[in-house]
């Protein structure tokens, strides 16, 4: 298994005043382990789960991944503000 880097980096706030910035499937399963809140672990996180995994495997494109990832951090309310 190899890493998959995104075409774009994700910039979550993962603390009130820490930035993770997420470049690959492989650190983005990484963040959602490790500093995802509990309460936002529901189907986007479960699927953004899946959906890295799968493109760490080479069945998923990293695109998909970083959508899938994205898209559970917005709920999560993670998402950094440009």
């Amino acid at each position: 298994m190899r890493d998959i880097r995104f075409s774009e980096p994700v910039r979550l706030r993962v603390r009130p005043s820490r930035e993770r910035v997420v470049a690959s499937s492989w650190e983005a399963l990484e963040c959602l382990h490790d500093q995802w809140p509990e309460w936002a672990r529901g189907p986007s996180y479960r699927a953004a789960c899946r959906t890295c995994r799968d493109s760490l495997d080479g069945w998923r494109a990293p695109q998909q991944a970083r959508r899938a990832f994205l898209k559970a951090a917005r709920r999560a309310g993670l998402v950094q503000a440009s």
